[in-house]
């Protein structure tokens, strides 16, 4: 085996690492923090705007981007919808027609 093509496979990326690559390319969400979401949804709806399309209480009862934070961060089913409605929001890709 030459040095040539020990460099070769030394620089060559496994197929899981671009097949992930893929994934998170194609990711709408791909390093956008919680916190950007819910501070860009915020000011886009404000939180009667959120709390009418999504009800949770984080969003209804004394709401602040640090409660709803703490809460989306524990409750899955919560941060889903969140970031469900952030993507149709701000993603035209993934928007309907209609919108």
């Amino acid at each position: 085996m030459t040095d040539d093509n020990a460099n070769e496979q030394a620089k060559a990326p496994s197929t899981s690492e671009d097949s992930q690559a893929m994934k998170q390319a194609n990711n709408p969400l791909h390093g956008v923090k919680l916190q950007e979401i819910v501070e860009k949804l915020e000011s886009n709806y404000g939180w009667e705007g959120l709390a009418y399309r999504i009800n949770i209480k984080c969003f209804k009862s004394d709401p602040s981007v640090k409660s709803s934070l703490k809460f989306l961060r524990r409750t899955p089913w919560a941060r889903e919808k969140v970031e469900r409605l952030y993507v149709k929001t701000f993603h035209k890709k993934y928007r309907p027609e209609s919108y």
